[in-house]
């Protein structure tokens, strides 16, 4: 798959939006989907949801569609299997209406999907239309930063806590709810609380906290000394959503941020700093650090300077340089932590970039196989896989199961020698 940003200035209508609104009924019914699968509901909902009750059908460019996924573009063969599990997967649904009454119903996510000329035209069942469209429980979900996720658990996850952000938790689920939330409750494998706390619930919050603007820890309820609920406690993630600041405003081209590159400052800090005082607050402490002087540490300097909000008409006049020695050292620990996180951030970057390249490359070379030869090269990889646990991975997510990215990149080195060279 593609890793590549998404340009939101060749993007029209409700696709300029960052976030989709989904009705907690739709969260909760769609836990088997896959991690494409999961994304592509994601957007064809965003681009459809504005017109979701007045229109029958909703359109959407192909490419487009496999970009804001995050996908090869050209990989059609891909985008028609996953329109035809969303076709295929049964949403249910089971709350009150509207007037309090409890209600329940099933519908398949997409009516009908079709590909014409490049132009992907879906439809949702008008009872499934008017609960997705619901804006009284709904959650935000961001569709960039979906695209951090590489597993499905992990994303669908992320969906069912982040609309809790509010409250704090998610409450008491069941371990049965759960196990149907994450798609996974039809494997005796996950029956055992042993293997479902270390494969999924271990893995899957690691990667919402890594990946999203949110922070879970789980909890447990027992009965004896068995497991019987689980809860999340949720709370906003201030260093995910600093760096999903968007830069569509142009704050790389601003003098500011220019001038605080040019004193050392990090690009992630410095546009957290513009975010959170503002273009002309910190322009007013960078003016201010230059009249002070030769400063040892200018970061540091300029942390405290924005902290401790250091100016020329509160700063004494026998003291052209405020902070103490040991404030300055202080801030200079500061700065020097926030510059080995954006290092640790950047790496994690990397390693998704490099990771998505090489499923990208795989996935053209399955391409290029004929039938016969991709059911031999499923077969060959199959039986190389030690445990059910992979074996089940695989058989869900085929040559993009997550569980098994280094095999699989291991295995199609050595059918194909060079592939993944640069």
């Amino acid at each position: 798959m593609s890793d590549t940003q998404i340009d939101m200035d060749h993007l029209s209508g409700a696709l300029r939006r960052e976030t989709v609104k989904k009705n907690v009924a739709a969260i909760h019914i769609s836990g088997k989907l896959t991690l494409l699968q999961r994304k592509l509901s994601n957007v064809l909902l965003l681009n459809a949801y504005d017109a979701l009750t007045s229109a029958q059908t909703h359109t959407i460019d192909a490419r487009t569609l496999a970009m804001m996924v995050g996908y090869n573009s050209n990989d059609f063969d891909t985008l028609r299997a996953s329109l035809r599990a969303l076709a295929e997967t049964v949403a249910e649904w089971d709350m009150l209406d509207d007037k309090g009454r409890q209600e329940w119903g099933v519908s398949s996510l997409l009516s009908f999907a079709k590909l014409t000329n490049g132009v992907c035209e879906y439809a949702y069942s008008p009872a499934l239309a008017q609960k997705l469209h619901d804006p009284k429980i709904y959650a935000l979900i961001n569709v960039h930063i979906q695209r951090n996720f590489s597993s499905g658990h992990g994303l669908a996850l992320y969906e069912n806590c982040y609309r809790f952000v509010r409250t704090g938790s998610t409450g008491w689920w069941t371990l049965e709810t759960f196990r149907k939330l994450m798609g996974v409750d039809g494997s005796s494998y996950y029956e055992s609380f042993k293997h479902l706390n270390a494969k999924i619930i271990k893995t899957a919050v690691a990667e919402v906290n890594k990946s999203a603007d949110i922070v879970i820890e789980p909890e447990f309820r027992k009965k004896g000394r068995s497991v019987t609920d689980i809860r999340f406690l949720i709370r906003e993630n201030p260093q995910m959503a600093m760096f999903q600041i968007d830069d569509s405003e142009g704050v790389r081209n601003l003098g500011v941020y220019r001038a605080l590159r040019a004193q050392g400052v990090s690009d992630r800090l410095a546009r957290q700093w513009i975010a959170e005082h503002g273009e002309a607050y910190v322009q007013q402490k960078l003016d201010y650090m230059k009249g002070q002087g030769d400063v040892k540490s200018t970061v540091g300097y300029l942390s405290a300077a924005l902290r401790d909000d250091y100016s020329g008409t509160t700063a004494p006049e026998s003291d052209p340089e405020p902070p103490t020695a040991e404030a300055v050292a202080a801030a200079a620990v500061r700065a020097a932590e926030k510059a080995a996180e954006d290092q640790a951030y950047e790496a994690r970057a990397t390693e998704r970039s490099a990771r998505a390249a090489k499923f990208a490359i795989v996935e053209d070379l399955v391409s290029r196989r004929n039938p016969t030869q991709r059911d031999a090269d499923k077969q060959l990889f199959m039986a190389s896989l030690r445990d059910d646990l992979e074996r089940e991975s695989f058989a869900a997510h085929g040559w993009r199961s997550g569980l098994n990215a280094t095999a699989i990149f291991e295995f199609w080195a050595e059918l194909e020698p060079g592939a993944f060279k640069e």
